[in-house]
């Protein structure tokens, strides 16, 4: 039986906020376990211009302020996604605010993104080992709830970590601050976008990506498509959490605001990101986030049109074991169905179902 195994029992009878606050105090302390092993060769990819052992990332929410990067790593994530993270110190929105919903693997969250600001994240952050982190460490940027100026605040933060960050992720879709998805339109996004570019000076050339919602239609997805052709996006992140509830979500959470995320994410999640595909021609890289939690899982948002994948919601039910499984059962996927390559996949349901 492995340690969590063993721990999970108490800490789900503990409030999931807490349960997580310990999980993540215990990791920063170097109490996590050490799982990280070779990866197959088949998981390898390089995106951005970024070497990726394997393409199986944390998604940004688990580490918002950057207190356990060495740690995670440690866990056997290809690549690290440290936030959201905001300009100035936010405490988010009154608790309770995380709920399990054990039956459908899935949780809803509406943290309003509770950050300890910029400055604390950097100096965290600037003491990373001198060889650097195993893989890509990116950094995901909110807007402070009360700011006026959603466009100064990415820029701001966009210029205060961009050194220490691979890559760099503009989040407008958590349906926990009021007017954020708002900022999905063409317009608004172009325009935050273009002053995040001029915050960057020299750094102008980090990848730069966008966090979209699984609730938008195809026109709102067509408008973003059309940005990142315009060369405002180096890849986009498929998706956040969803304020939709599926009729058979059961039980007492079932009700409460926020977003939702694990298992009956997957197939609507999975949906924006093979359309996004399409209208993006295959052309800008895609991550895919939503209801991971399994091998089979991480190879259908690759064949729909993801370089990489991400997961979080999966950690809470499968444990730190689930990594490695997932990383396993997807270099069997590749080889039984004849690839040689992960990026050999990428997009090939996506491309057969539109004939390409």
């Amino acid at each position: 039986m492995d340690r969590f195994a063993l721990v999970a029992p108490l800490l789900r009878l503990m409030p999931p906020e807490t349960a997580h606050e310990l999980t993540l105090r215990a990791l920063s302390r170097g109490w996590g376990p050490r799982l990280a092993a070779p990866d197959a060769p088949i998981l390898a990819s390089r995106v951005w211009g970024l070497d990726f052992a394997n393409p199986v990332g944390l998604a940004a929410g688990f580490d918002k302020n950057g207190v356990a990067p060495a740690a995670l790593f440690d866990l056997g994530f290809g690549f690290l996604e440290i936030g959201s993270v905001t300009p100035r110190p936010q405490a988010g929105n009154p608790k309770p605010r995380v709920f399990r919903l054990a039956e459908a693997a899935a949780v809803i969250n509406r943290l309003g993104f509770p950050s300890e600001g910029m400055a604390a994240v950097a100096r965290r952050l600037g003491s990373r080992p001198s060889g650097g982190w195993p893989g890509p460490l990116g950094l995901n940027l909110g807007k402070n709830k009360v700011s006026p100026d959603a466009a100064a605040d990415y820029a701001a933060a966009a210029a205060a970590l961009a050194p220490l960050a691979d890559y760099l992720v503009v989040n407008v879709s958590s349906p926990n601050t009021p007017g954020l998805r708002a900022l999905q339109d063409r317009a608004e996004l172009a325009g935050i976008l273009r002053r995040v570019r001029e915050a960057l000076g020299s750094a102008r050339d980090k990848p730069l990506l966008v966090k979209i919602a699984p609730d938008l239609g195809e026109a709102d997805l067509a408008d973003i498509a059309a940005v990142a052709a315009d060369g405002a996006i180096d890849g986009l992140i498929a998706t956040n959490t969803t304020v939709s509830r599926p009729a058979t979500l059961a039980g007492p959470a079932a009700a409460e605001a926020g977003g939702l995320s694990g298992q009956p994410l997957f197939e609507p999640a999975t949906r924006v990101l093979a359309t996004l595909y399409r209208l993006t021609g295959g052309r800008v890289p895609l991550v895919g986030v939503g209801g991971v939690a399994s091998g089979a899982q991480a190879y259908a948002k690759i064949r729909a049109g993801a370089s990489l994948v991400q997961l979080y919601t999966g950690l809470v039910y499968g444990g730190p074991g689930l990594i490695g499984r997932i990383k396993r059962e997807l270099a069997d996927c590749l080889a039984r169905d004849g690839f040689r390559s992960l990026g050999e996949a990428v997009g090939t349901a996506s491309e057969a179902a539109s004939g390409r």
